[in-house]
């Protein structure tokens, strides 16, 4: 059966592709839960429209985080922490606790956007990448010193 896809699937295709799957699997599967439609030539101008509506949504998010990446570049934080010998933290710094700098200077992001590999153990200058859209990543230097 010919189908329009209208959103990515996994492993079956992207958004807006017409492709051949068997027939019970888009009657049982993708049809039910609205995930695709059959190819008429209606359905491929719906999906046309669709995708269109889709794109200008998306330039406009892609603009703004584009925005708030900008503005957040120009930040600096500062994490202040007890430290031991060698200049060893007690504890870390997180994810959490570079989203809780970012928000007491007023940007109000989900930790799990805040691409830190691993917490932070020493004093230093970090570099730390934040996702605020597929395309857009910022990045927001944060001081780690001792209390």
């Amino acid at each position: 059966m010919r189908i329009v896809l209208r959103t990515d699937v996994e492993s079956v295709g992207r958004r807006g592709e017409v492709i051949e799957v068997a027939d019970g699997y888009a009657r049982n599967y993708l049809l039910p839960k609205k995930l695709a439609l059959e190819a008429t030539p209606g359905n491929l101008k719906r999906i046309g429209q669709e995708r269109r509506v889709q794109e200008v949504h998306e330039a406009k998010e892609k603009q703004e985080a584009e925005a708030l990446a900008a503005r957040i570049a120009q930040l600096s934080c500062t994490a202040v922490r007890k430290v031991g010998e060698n200049e060893v933290l007690y504890g870390s710094v997180t994810g959490a606790d570079v989203a809780e700098l970012l928000e007491k200077e007023g940007f109000s992001l989900d930790k799990r956007k805040i691409l830190l590999e691993e917490p932070i153990k020493s004093l230093g200058i970090y570099e730390v990448p934040i996702k605020l859209h597929p395309q857009v990543t910022a990045s927001v230097k944060v001081w780690v010193v001792k209390e």
